[in-house]
């Protein structure tokens, strides 16, 4: 009986379990993307170490590479660091 069944046969007497299946899958589901964003989109993560071994170094001071910005303007920014 593989766990499918399991869980299908579990739902059916106890439908209560339903909601249970919902937010458990959904918390996984957006933990999983969030891990994909941060490894996609996260500048301290170098996927070509030949073209580009300091990605970080690439980004311009107005862009945002975090999920969340809490009362800050990157278009106003200024560039405050060397070129390398």
């Amino acid at each position: 009986m593989s766990i499918f069944a399991l869980v299908a046969k579990q739902v059916k007497t106890h439908p209560s379990l339903i909601p249970l299946f919902i937010f458990i899958g959904g918390g996984g589901t957006m933990g999983l993307l969030y891990l994909g964003r941060l490894a996609l989109k996260n500048p301290d993560v170098s996927w070509d170490r030949k073209n580009n071994p300091e990605p970080w170094n690439k980004i311009e001071p107005n862009q945002q590479y975090k999920l969340f910005k809490v009362n800050m303007d990157y278009s106003k920014l200024k560039k405050d660091r060397p070129d390398f």
